[in-house]
């Protein structure tokens, strides 16, 4: 049962342990991490969320514990870093398997004194923090290749949650889906006439996908559906363009009624006048389209 995964959490944020959060890319582990922090007792402190994927190398040093003014040419004021900044909050670090080894030596002295030291400065500082992570990766085939330290891998692996993909949460896509159309109904403006729940036909749709991208690939489909489904784009051939396995551009689709000009004018605006994607969408071929250009024009 795939809801374990929301009882784990909710057991977990009933005390401070590092918690590792592990899954495929788009699975929601940011999501799930947020959820943890606002059930916790920390939930009115800071969340501090760091991507280790993309942390500048040349400024590793004073990212994680700070630095006091005047140690960088320029620099006028002390910086906190990372920890000191989630105080009596929640520090999330996502992909943690992308953290350079160096950085990870500074990460493993943080937890093991629970207090940072300041580049410049003369003493360490106490910080009171929540450490949670999460990976797409298998940290223990890192520790292997020796990219990954096994003592820092101990230290976060205290509690593991995985978060499943969400082909594996088949039971639960639909009401994913009609949670996400809500929060892109409430996010876009301009589009009030639109606020109309997704039909059980669109549901059947999506769930007839295995969604590769998990939950972020659901929200970006749906976020682009709900821009174009106003010019008459279906949710099918959206799902088939992301699949890759567009039709042929001289293959002809049978129509079940005559194609009308002011269809293909329609097309050919949602397109910007991309003749092979609009005669994809109209399901004729292009050289159809061309003729009926040429006939009109």
């Amino acid at each position: 049962m795939h809801n374990n995964f929301k009882k784990l959490i909710k057991i977990a944020s009933k005390s401070s342990v590092p918690v590792l959060f592990y899954g495929e890319s788009g699975t929601g582990k940011e999501v799930a991490a947020r959820a943890l922090h606002a059930q916790s007792r920390r939930a009115r402190g800071p969340f501090i969320a760091v991507n280790c994927g993309a942390l500048a190398k040349n400024l590793i040093e004073n990212l994680l514990e700070g630095s006091k003014k005047g140690v960088y040419t320029g620099s006028m004021q002390d910086h906190k870093g990372l920890v000191r900044s989630a105080h009596l909050g929640t520090l999330f670090l996502d992909e943690i398997g992308e953290m350079p080894l160096d950085l990870q030596s500074r990460l493993l002295r943080v937890i093991q004194e629970k207090a940072v030291l300041p580049i410049g400065a003369a003493h360490s500082v106490p910080v009171d923090f929540r450490l949670v992570c999460a990976t797409h990766r298998n940290l223990k085939e890192l520790v292997l290749q020796k990219s990954f330290r096994e003592d820092l891998f101990f230290r976060l692996h205290v509690f593991p949650i995985k978060i499943p993909a969400l082909r594996e949460r088949e039971s639960e896509l639909k009401t994913i889906a009609k949670e996400l159309w809500t929060q892109i109904q409430e996010n876009t403006e301009g589009f009030e006439y639109m606020n109309t729940d997704l039909t059980e036909s669109e549901l059947n749709t999506l769930q007839s996908y295995e969604w590769p991208g998990n939950v972020r690939q659901l929200k970006n489909i749906l976020e682009r559906y709900y821009l174009l489904k106003p010019y008459g784009q279906k949710l099918k051939y959206i799902l088939e363009e992301e699949s890759g396995f567009n039709v042929s551009p001289k293959a002809e689709r049978v129509r079940s009624k005559p194609i009308r000009w002011d269809d293909i004018e329609e097309a050919l605006e949602l397109y910007d006048n991309n003749k092979t994607r609009a005669a994809d969408f109209l399901g004729i071929s292009r050289g159809s389209l061309c003729y009926q250009i040429k006939k009109h024009t």
